[in-house]
């Protein structure tokens, strides 16, 4: 899609540190007017959010949205778990795929598409203590390199 803007507006990278993705999926939000709202000032946190499947819905537990400011009795709970819009097969995929030993769902990023609230959704493996030590190490060293060429090129 050439014409679509996104505007993020939360990002969880504690989820690339902690978690091997495998696949990600874009879902829509059900909101009310309010986070909507609040969404747009950029008032939200995923950091603690998980996904979890409930009946053939899947739903967002702990995605924080502050309570508008000018919303007054319309404001919601900032903590209630919200409705994800998904496809009903690619809900079934990622409930088959759960049940795998080591996978689970987490949340990457909230953003607006088009003016419409997204967020996208990942299939992930855990991590183990020494995948992130590996991790680590791989990125110390890239970054090591980079200094490394800067300082050869200055002084040429």
């Amino acid at each position: 899609m050439s014409g679509s803007k996104e505007k993020l507006i939360a990002n969880n990278k504690k989820v690339f540190h902690d978690y091997f993705i495998e696949q990600t999926y874009e879902a829509g939000i059900e909101l009310a007017g309010t986070e909507v709202k609040s969404l747009r000032q950029g008032n939200c946190s995923i950091k603690e959010a998980f996904i979890g499947v409930d009946n053939g819905e899947i739903f967002i537990h702990h995605m924080h949205i502050n309570p508008y400011e000018k919303g007054n009795i319309f404001n919601r709970d900032p903590l209630r778990k919200r409705k994800l819009l998904l496809h009903k097969n690619e809900i079934l995929k990622l409930a088959q795929q759960r049940e795998v030993a080591g996978y689970t769902i987490v949340p990457t990023k909230v953003y607006f598409k088009n003016g419409r609230a997204k967020v996208e959704i990942a299939l992930a493996r855990g991590k183990k203590l020494y995948d992130k030590r590996d991790d680590i190490a791989k990125k110390d060293a890239r970054r090591e390199a980079e200094r490394e060429f800067k300082v050869r090129n200055l002084k040429v």
